[in-house]
Parts: structure tokens; sequence; C-alpha cells
């Protein structure tokens, strides 16, 4: 039996949907399609095309691109909401949102709201009441509909751009949600979607893809599409092809049988370099003895590519990790001008040829799903300094002259049916959930899982139906973690320290920072709460009854500042809930909540 409430703020406005039964999909897409029927309402503000400028400089209020800013931090400079007075937040609004899985980011402009949904919708709301401006739904080619996760999209002049399930880039008019263009990247029927969605920054529409084996070596690329027509300007493979710098480091593998370095999630861009950061994934197999011998490096796998954004080319890059258990590194680069002065107390991996306290243009954060905070330089790529967050044991050393990094042995598979204990799990440490930068405080915040796992290698061939080639299960609570699977740090960009840790039983998942002295967060299990940026003390929380898996942000409407995050299921939210059981979400139920102050 179902039972819905739906709730109306003080002006008669807004949706709160709760699911009461566990059947609820159809309902959804009805109610949806009732409010974009029935409560269309078309902005009466002058649309001004977004910019260059604009992406790089955006206005407090607005929330431009994935982590707000081209440099991934998160923050938003936006202090109405502070820590004197986060306790009185209250929901505004809320809408539901379609089945499948939700890890969407809102993108905020000229009162408007942005939201990708699964299976290649967007819809555009009034930001402040929740209404429906617009909604496009793309029919796939071939009648083929893909129901995956589009984290970001992006805006540029009048445009709405994003990547779609059936591998093209595609273009709406952002007052109408009108098609304007639509350019094929790869086949349709490849299984190469780039779920991170793209990064808009130089006129240009930058994007990675996850790439299956189905998709061979030639769906492992990133490409850049001119933002305004369509075309694409250039395209770079993150698998070398025969006689291409790196060919070499695959120990004689065929072409034919170099599959899956992704590049999944959205980069980074410094404009004043002119230079993309963008993180790859494991191969397939992942254990290196079936591919070639475990001394390769297997470029470009579980790196980070720096990309001159003219040409595609690679200017540098830096390999994080050889990775035999998928411990992808492909998630977001913080850019940072610091001062580097990593505390030998708290740092484990230094650079000796560092001069303490001198400034540099770094990347830095946790890039994997190690758990490892990495510092480089962004403008040669030399190794700063690393220092593990929750507990790992994959790596055993990294130089701190050369950056390179030594696996652990005891951990390496090299034969067939070998179990290792592996820590993190494939879940992360790290995974899809973004952490947050707050110049303010100089800190970086992460959200991170206490878990490891017993992985065991199968027959030990090169077969593409195996995937990864290892069972990565039974996961587990770390050892020495006790109950709590979630963390979030709080870290120094200069000194590496950590300032404040919370610890919880639940996973948690993406955090925003703020001009308020804040920091916002969810969790796998519905809680979604303020910290105090200086000291993690918990200062307001709200049970969403539903995992927290979309990317929280704020903005700002005629001055108002708003908190905005979708709530859904996700793999990462599903496999947390599996470690604690006992507390279970009230629901997976798929919703958009705005929050301010009265």
């Amino acid at each position: 039996m179902l039972g819905w409430q739906q709730n109306t703020n003080s002006e008669g406005i807004g949706m709160n949907y709760r699911q009461q039964g566990s059947t609820w999909t159809a309902l959804v897409v009805a109610l949806a399609a009732a409010a974009q029927a029935n409560a269309q309402a078309p902005s009466n503000r002058r649309f001004e095309p977004v910019t260059d400028r604009m992406l790089e400089s955006p206005a407090d209020g607005d929330w431009l691109t994935w982590r707000r800013t081209q440099n991934g931090w998160g923050y938003s400079p936006l202090d109405e909401i502070d820590r004197e007075n986060v306790d009185q937040l209250v929901q505004v609004w809320s809408a539901p949102l379609g089945p499948g899985t939700q890890e969407p980011t809102p993108i905020a402009y000229n009162g408007t709201l942005y939201l990708p949904d699964p299976a290649d919708r967007i819809i555009a709301y009034d930001a402040t009441s929740g209404f429906i401006r617009w909604e496009y739904q793309r029919e796939a080619t071939g009648g083929r509909r893909g129901g995956g996760a589009s984290r970001t999209i992006s805006i540029f002049g009048q445009h709405i751009i994003t990547a779609t399930n059936d591998n093209y880039m595609v273009a709406v008019d952002a007052t109408t949600g009108e098609l304007v263009w639509e350019t094929a990247v790869l086949a349709s029927n490849m299984s190469a979607h780039a779920s991170g969605g793209p990064l808009l920054a130089d006129g240009k529409v930058i994007t990675g893809r996850q790439c299956q084996p189905q998709a061979t070596h030639e769906g492992c690329v990133i490409t850049a599409h001119d933002a305004v027509t369509g075309e694409e300007i250039w395209r770079t493979r993150t698998i070398p092809r025969p006689g291409e710098p790196g060919d070499e480091t695959w120990g004689g593998v065929p072409l034919e049988q170099r599959w899956h370095v992704g590049s999944w999630m959205t980069p980074s861009y410094d404009p004043e370099l002119r230079t993309v950061y963008i993180g790859t994934s494991v191969t397939i197999p992942a254990p290196k003895f079936i591919l070639g011998g475990i001394d390769n490096q297997h470029l470009y796998h579980d790196s980070t590519l720096a990309l001159n954004i003219d040409d595609g080319s690679i200017r540098w890059y830096y390999q994080h990790l050889i990775d035999h258990w998928d411990l992808d590194h492909p998630f977001e680069r913080l850019l940072v001008d610091t001062e580097v002065a990593p505390d030998p107390d708290e740092v484990e991996w230094i650079n000796p040829n560092i001069r303490p306290g001198e400034r540099r243009r770094v990347m830095t954060g946790v890039p994997g799903k190690t758990g490892v905070i990495y510092t480089l330089d962004r403008e040669t790529g030399e190794f700063l300094w690393a220092r593990p967050t929750v507990r790992q044991n994959v790596i055993d050393s990294i130089d701190g002259a050369t950056g390179r990094v030594t696996d652990n042995p005891l951990t390496v598979f090299t034969a067939a049916e070998q179990t290792r204990l592996v820590c993190p799990s494939a879940n992360g440490g790290k995974n899809f959930q973004a952490g947050a930068y707050s110049p303010r405080t100089g800190l970086m915040y992460y959200p991170l899982q206490n878990t490891c796992m017993e992985a065991t290698v199968g027959a030990g061939e090169r077969d593409p139906a195996e995937v990864y080639g290892v069972a990565l299960s039974p996961v587990m609570i770390t050892p020495g973690a006790g109950e709590n699977a979630g963390t979030v740090f709080a870290i120094s960009v200069e000194t590496g320290a950590t300032e404040w840790q919370h610890d919880q039983r639940a996973g948690v998942l993406s955090l925003v920072a703020t001009g308020g002295g804040l920091v916002f967060g969810g969790d796998v299990v519905g809680k979604f709460r303020a910290f105090d940026d200086t000291t993690g003390e918990v200062l307001w929380e709200i049970d969403l009854e539903s995992p927290v898996s979309g990317y929280p942000i704020s903005f700002a409407v005629d001055g108002k500042q708003y908190v905005a995050v979708a709530t859904g299921p996700s793999l990462v939210a599903s496999a947390m809930q599996r470690l604690t059981p006992e507390i279970a979400p009230a629901s997976s139920m798929p919703t958009l909540y705005v929050f301010a102050l009265p």
C-alpha cells in the first residue's frame, strides 16, 4: 500500500513527498508529469548569456558548474546562513525526481535551478518556488534511453549542455529547453557513458568517459567540443596505441586487449595555465599479472593527466598507483595557490627539496579510492607531499624526490585464485562523493569511508566477461575503526595536518563549504547536516529519510541564500548501507530539497 504526504510552505507553494511504501516509481513519474503540465512558470527575468569570464569568476549567488568554480573547490562565498542562525534553516520546497541512480548537481543561474535527472532528462525549476519552467527529455538514438546517473550539466551562452547515455553531446536552450545541437561522440551502443558530466572552459565542453571492454580502447577518450556549435575540437586517448608514448608500459599486450582506462568524473581547469586536470581509472582486468606483468605501469591508468586545453595534448602525468584492485583515481582535483609546509608529524611522504613556506600553484585533494591526499605542483606535476587519511594497505611507499609510488607486495596478486585483504575496499575510501575547500579556513573537507575487502582473483585469464578479474567481496568496516563506517576529515592544504575529524556509524556523502563558516553534507541513511567549518561541531541536522546522494550547493536569488541537495539511491549508498543494516533509511525516494532561513 502506498501513502503520500504533500506539504506546502506558508505561501502555498512547493511539494514535499514522503514515501510510505516500497513501490513508488509509477506514481513519481505521474506526479512529475502533472507538475510539468500544470505548474510551468516561465521566467520574466532577462537572461544574460554566460561567458567564459563568468565561469572563471562567477557571481557570489551563482553555481554554474559541478563544483561551482573550475578549480573544483565546492565553495560558495555566501554568508547569510551562518553558524549563528543555521539552526533556523527550514525547507522552502521540494520536488520528486525520476527513478534511477541519483547523484545530481543542480546548476543555479538567474533565478533558475537546472537539474540532470536519470535517462537523459533535464528539469528547469523556478529556484524560489520549485515550479517547473521546462523539461527536456531526450529520445535516444534507436529508441534506446539509458538510465545511468548524470552527475552534472554545464551552462554557456544560452545553452544547457549535457553528455547523454547514448554517447552524444547535447545542447538545449536555457530558457525553453528546446534542442539547439547534438553531436555524436561514439557509437550509441558503446558502453562509454560520460557519467561525470562536462566541464565548460575556454568556450569548450570537456568530457571524460567510463569505458567498458565492449567499448574497446576507442571508447577511452577525453573530448573537447565547441560550446556554441557542438563541433569536436580534439580527442585525447587514455590508452596509448602502438608507437605512441606509453605503449611500452603495457608489456606487449595487444591493443585490442587494452581495456577500461576511464576518466568518468568531471575535470578541473586553470585558465592562467590553460590546463585541464582529469583523473583516470583502473584497467580491466585489474590484476596486472594477467595483463603483461606486475612490473609495468599500464599508462595512463590511475593517473592525473594535465592537458593543454587548445589541443588536448598531455603536458604531464602523475601515476598515483599501479592498481590491481579497482581503486580508481578519477575524482575531483582541487587547484589552490598556497604555501607548502607539510607537517612531518602527520605527512608520511614529503619531497626533500621543498623549501618550507614557499608558495606554489598546487593540485591537491583525494583523487582516488585509496583516500590518500596528494599535493603536486600543478604547473609541472612535481610531487610535493602525500599522506593517508583512512586506513590503506596497498601503497608501501612513495619516493619523496620522484613521487614514484611502490605497491605493497603483500596485497599484489601474482597468480590465479589468490586472496588478499585490501584496504580500502573498491567502494573507497573515497568515491564519487565530493569534498570541498574553503579559502576562509585553508582547509579541505573530505567525506570518506572506513572499509576493507577480501579480494580474490579468479582464473587469471584475460576475459572481459570477468570484468575486473577479481571478486571484490566480502566488504567490512576497517578493523580498528570500531563501528564507524563514515568519517569526515578537515585537513590543512598548507601543512597536511588534520584539524578535525567527525566519525559516525553511517557512511558519508558529498560536501559543500560556505562563507558563513559552514560545511553542509549528508549521509547514506538520509541525515543532512551543517558542520562548523573550524571545529566540526554539528550545528544543524534534518532527516530526509533517503540517501543524500546528490551534490549539495548554495546559491542566491535576489540576495537571499538557499541550500539545495538531491536524495535517492546510489551504488555507494547501497554498499555502505549493507555495512550498517540496523540504521537503514526510511526509503530511497529521489527528491530535490531546497532550504533557506525563514
